[in-house]
């Protein structure tokens, strides 16, 4: 963990840094928001723009790293603590990827937004999935319904079905490529449709047991 901890204050430090250099030089207002098109339709001030990103993501190392300390289910995160150190490092190159990509094009390095961030997301989800199958049960991490938390067995099935679905997520992510028009699509409609399945899957599950 130590080592994780290091590789991903580095890459936050990174981030800061780029921001203060950049700073003197960016205009007032930059382009902050892109909607499903990749279009510019939303401008933030420059401290925003080059700061928000690198404080939301010292934020939320310093949660990730708390919560193994706080969930009542501690030693169980311990049974999978290498693929939760692995996911907190990629969340937070994910992060810094969207501030690399939102300050090349404030830049005028232009780009289609959504082609660039669907293999971000393909990775991000796929790896999801293989944290999902091998977490055991807490309070944070994984796929958390009353019924998942209330039955072993249940989490188990629940999690053992949903890393396979998020990883199906990722691999259909990366028809943004192609397709980058309709990447959010391919984002959004796989990962409502099987958080919905997962929510059912868990409850019907939990009856059976019953």
């Amino acid at each position: 963990m130590k080592k994780i901890k290091l590789i991903t204050l580095a890459i936050i430090l990174i981030s800061f840094l780029i921001g203060i250099f950049l700073y003197p030089m960016f205009p007032e207002k930059i382009a902050s928001h892109w909607n499903a098109q990749g279009q510019v339709n939303g401008y933030t001030t420059k401290f925003l723009g080059l700061f928000l990103v690198p404080i939301i993501s010292l934020f939320l190392f310093f949660l990730f790293i708390l919560i193994p300390k706080i969930d009542p289910y501690k030693k169980n995160i311990e049974k999978f603590r290498k693929y939760y150190n692995n996911f907190i490092l990629l969340i937070i190159l994910f992060l810094f990827y969207i501030h690399l990509l939102t300050i090349l094009w404030n830049t005028d390095i232009k780009f289609n937004l959504m082609r660039a961030l669907s293999p971000a997301f393909a990775i991000l989800f796929y790896y999801t999935g293989i944290l999902i199958t091998n977490a055991k049960r807490n309070w944070f991490i994984g796929i958390r319904t009353p019924w998942t938390l209330s039955s072993e067995k249940v989490w188990n099935k629940t999690h053992k079905i949903g890393g396979k679905l998020f990883k199906l997520i990722g691999i259909i992510s990366l028809l943004g490529i192609l397709f980058p028009n309709y990447a959010i699509w391919f984002i959004l409609v796989p990962v409502i449709i099987t958080t919905i399945y997962l929510l059912f899957y868990s409850y019907f599950e939990f009856k059976k047991i019953k």
